[in-house]
């Protein structure tokens, strides 16, 4: 398989949407490869989602642990005061306006929900 890699920004801050929808496909995406890598954007609400919700936190670390990487927008994650917490989870915080913007330009496979 050529390398495929998938984004998906997730905004919506649900916790069904999280783990019925996010966590459900970037996991089988990775452990049925049906992508090579899957890269979670965490972005608005959802920051502090997964630093504060102690049941989407486990459910992430255990998507780590299976491959899914998670990284944050830093903007929103210093706004809602939860940066350290998430870096301590061992997630990617950074500014991602210009790699989204590029990844729109490029069409490259995103999955926004």
């Amino acid at each position: 398989m050529e390398d495929k890699h998938l984004h998906i920004l997730w905004t919506n801050a649900d916790p069904t949407v999280f783990e019925k929808m996010i966590l459900m496909y970037a996991v089988n995406s990775l452990l049925r490869d049906w992508w090579e890598k899957v890269t979670v954007i965490i972005w608005g609400a959802t920051a502090a989602l997964a630093a504060n919700n102690p049941v989407v936190n486990e459910q992430i670390r255990m998507a780590m642990d299976r491959g899914v990487h998670f990284s944050v927008c830093v903007t929103c994650a210093r706004e809602l005061g939860v940066e350290d917490q998430l870096r301590d989870m061992g997630m990617e915080v950074i500014s991602w306006g210009p790699p989204l913007t590029r990844l729109l330009q490029e069409k490259a496979p995103l999955l926004t929900i």
